[in-house]
């Protein structure tokens, strides 16, 4: 009998007990909940679960709930629809409980079982009259704290009601949602031209994503990382890691990626930042930032930071909206650099999170934002905006009809709206796909994605699809000079095409062609000569590159026309210089305003009597040539220096030979102290014809001083 007692009190004490440690747990779980600290609010109801007796179905399903709500939060799909299916079996299942299941099974791949909770939810949500619930998967924390959205907060600040969803608009995703598990095991069957690979140079045990090309030759990967060598020394209670910083990767010279490294500057916090994007110059990131305060609510905002040297500068907000209640995150810049992309869950929106877009300004000013309407935004989260340089837009969604998780859509704009597709398999999988970048014109680059990580961590990916694309990419530079990153193209074909090109820092753009069509490239900047050039583009079978040079000639500087030649001793032009002398009537042509110096130069063998007398023989040659092919003879003046202005070197040319540096100047004195062989090369470069602007108004003023027309000799080309 005592034995008997002793082991009814063991079993009542510790029944006691275990009650205490489930109620302690709860009450943790609460306070971590109500602040959106899922994460560790799953782990105190899944011990408050497990110390729950089976017999307690009531509390076990209520915990369910909370738990299946925590881990969809958190990614943790295995076991939200473990606690998900709980909730199912203890009948506390409600109209939404199938929908997000669904959501789960979807990320699982198990598409039939998806498929069967999807049309359950739709029966179920079209009889239920009272059905209104927070957007299905605008979280506080944004999903995960992947700077998706709200920033983690701290356990003093209570989040935000969000706005809700209506019953025809979870019907409506619910629908998409049965079409996507109806649709994606023939997308996975039938698979597609992309082919993808896990880039583990670039991944950690935590989760990496948002990846971004940088740099001239797209040598550089910036990217988002919750890795152990981010700053910070707390781990967040949403996730369970460190707040996210950004990395980056530089490409050596053997085409190798190296290890990613973080910034060293004041761009990284002991804050979230990350998915960013440069603009066409790289000169300045933008960025997501979730701050957090102790006293009052912090929400996602856009930041820019500028680059000077190699640093980046500690980053600034940028001004969207006075509206301080909503988040503005994953920036994305316009091709042409004009137009904000964002992500909010501002008012006025679809549902969920939408991409907007505004105009840019300087100083961090933007415009009004406006909504991208229906057509790309859904009741669901549409996120993750990047651009391909050809103008379309990459987005990912978990409100169109997919494969699972977040999809990644093709967005291709039109005069009015945009044309949405589905790129399939495997660049989409069941999991999160999303985070697109580009290398360049080329169908090829990285992406993150969630797919086979059982921690629902993301990682980054390489995507190529063998698209036949045609390009054309140029390099506008001082002629003999430098690179002109300040400089503009404007694109003009006979298919309608008309836009502005940015310049990269190493004088480059490259541009998207389209066969059987005809363009026109003009290239401009403050201080310098247009530039004209033509292209015809043939239909082809495979990849092509176009490369087009635009030399651009300084105001201000003698310019060199290149393949002059005349007859030995004579002033009489060679048949080979028409095809220069043609182009300098091109340029005159294009830049109608200006009048110029036309100047022969020879080398300094003979007398000065003689040179200065057959140097201006030639120039009043050239000029004759261009008065024949329409130059107005008042915009010419022939002038012959003889040997009396040696050719002073530049870049392009010191790069040519080498053994003279830029600056140096090709006096007597300087070639007779040269090798025999290297005076003859300075003894025909000081044998050149050249020009320069006297004048860059011809023509714009009347008698009376009055404006007759705008020069367009620099910055716009003519309408």
């Amino acid at each position: 009998m005592r034995v008997f007692y002793k082991i009814f009190s063991i079993v009542i004490g510790t029944i006691l007990l275990t009650g205490c440690g489930a109620e302690k747990a709860i009450k943790k779980a609460e306070k971590f909940y109500a602040v959106g600290e899922y994460y560790d609010a799953a782990a105190q109801y899944k011990k408050a679960y497990a110390q729950t007796p089976p017999k307690e179905k009531e509390k076990r399903g209520e915990l369910s709930v909370k738990m299946a709500i925590c881990y969809r939060r958190i990614n943790s799909t295995s076991k939200a629809i473990a606690a998900y299916n709980n909730v199912i079996r203890y009948k506390k299942a409600d109209s939404l409980t199938h929908f997000y299941l669904a959501q789960q099974l979807m990320k699982n791949g198990s598409y039939k079982d998806a498929a069967k909770n999807f049309q359950i939810a739709i029966d179920s949500l079209s009889i239920d009259h009272t059905t209104k619930v927070d957007t299905v998967s605008k979280d506080n924390n944004t999903k995960d704290s992947k700077n998706r959205g709200k920033s983690e907060r701290s356990d003093k600040v209570i989040p935000k009601i969000l706005n809700s969803l209506d019953k025809k608009q979870l019907i409506s995703l619910a629908k998409n949602g049965l079409k996507g598990a109806r649709q994606a095991p023939d997308w996975k069957k039938e698979g597609s031209a992309y082919t993808v690979k896990r880039m583990e140079i670039f991944n950690s045990r935590r989760a990496d994503y948002s990846p971004m090309l940088a740099g001239d030759d797209n040598d550089q990967l910036y990217f988002t990382s919750t890795r152990n060598e981010a700053q910070g020394d707390e781990y967040s209670g949403i996730t369970g890691t460190k707040a996210a910083d950004i990395f980056f990767s530089q490409k050596d010279d053997k085409d190798k990626w190296g290890r990613p490294q973080s910034i060293d500057s004041e761009l990284n916090t002991d804050f979230d930042e990350g998915a960013c994007a440069f603009s066409p110059d790289g000169r300045t990131m933008y960025l997501t930032q979730c701050l957090t305060d102790a006293n009052y609510p912090r929400y996602a905002t856009v930041v820019a930071s500028n680059r000077s040297d190699a640093s980046w500068s500690k980053a600034t907000e940028v001004k969207i909206s006075k509206d301080t209640l909503s988040s503005y995150a994953h920036p994305a810049i316009s091709p042409d650099g004009e137009w904000l992309y964002f992500v909010s869950d501002m008012p006025g929106g679809m549902g969920g999170y939408d991409i907007w877009r505004c105009r840019l300004y300087g100083n961090n000013e933007t415009g009004g934002a406006e909504n991208l309407g229906a057509t790309v935004n859904t009741p669901g989260d549409e996120m993750f905006p990047t651009f391909r340089p050809n103008g379309d837009l990459y987005f990912s969604s978990n409100g169109h009809p997919g494969m699972g998780g977040l999809d990644i859509f093709i967005a291709k704009p039109t005069e009015t709206s945009w044309i949405l597709e589905h790129p399939g398999f495997p660049l989409n999988s069941q999991g999160d796909d999303f985070g697109m970048t580009f290398e360049g014109m080329k169908n090829q680059g990285f992406f993150s994605s969630n797919r086979g990580d059982a921690r629902g961590f993301d990682h980054i990916f390489s995507f190529f699809n063998p698209d036949i694309i045609q390009t054309v990419k140029g390099w506008v530079y001082e002629q003999e000079g430098y690179e002109l990153p300040a400089a503009q193209v404007y694109m003009v074909g006979n298919d309608g095409t008309n836009i502005r090109l940015s310049v990269r820092g190493d004088g480059s753009f490259e541009q998207v062609i389209k066969p059987n069509v005809d363009y026109v490239f003009m290239a401009t900047c403050k201080g310098y000569l247009n530039h004209q050039q033509q292209l015809r583009v043939k239909p082809v079978n495979a990849s092509e590159e176009y490369v087009l040079q635009f030399p651009l000639y300084n105001i201000t500087a003698p310019v060199l026309i290149e393949n002059i030649f005349y007859d030995f001793d004579k002033a009489t032009l060679r048949p080979e210089s028409s095809a220069a002398l043609d182009s300098l009537v091109d340029l005159l042509n294009q830049n109608s305003h200006i009048t110029i110096e036309l100047s022969s130069h020879t080398d300094y063998k003979g007398s000065d009597q003689y040179n200065e007398r057959l140097s201006q023989q030639r120039a009043e040659s050239v000029v004759r040539y261009l008065i024949q092919h329409g130059i107005a003879e008042d915009r010419l003046t022939p002038k012959g220096y003889g040997e009396g202005m040696p050719k002073t070197i530049k870049k392009r040319v010191a790069e040519k030979y080498k053994f003279l540096k830029e600056g140096d100047k090709l006096t007597e004195e300087f070639i007779n102290a040269l090798p025999e062989e290297q005076q003859e090369t300075c003894n025909q470069l000081n044998r050149r014809t050249e020009f320069r602007v006297l004048q860059t108004t011809y023509g714009m003023f009347d008698r009376a001083g009055k404006l007759i027309q705008t020069p367009t000799t620099e910055g716009q080309p003519k309408d």
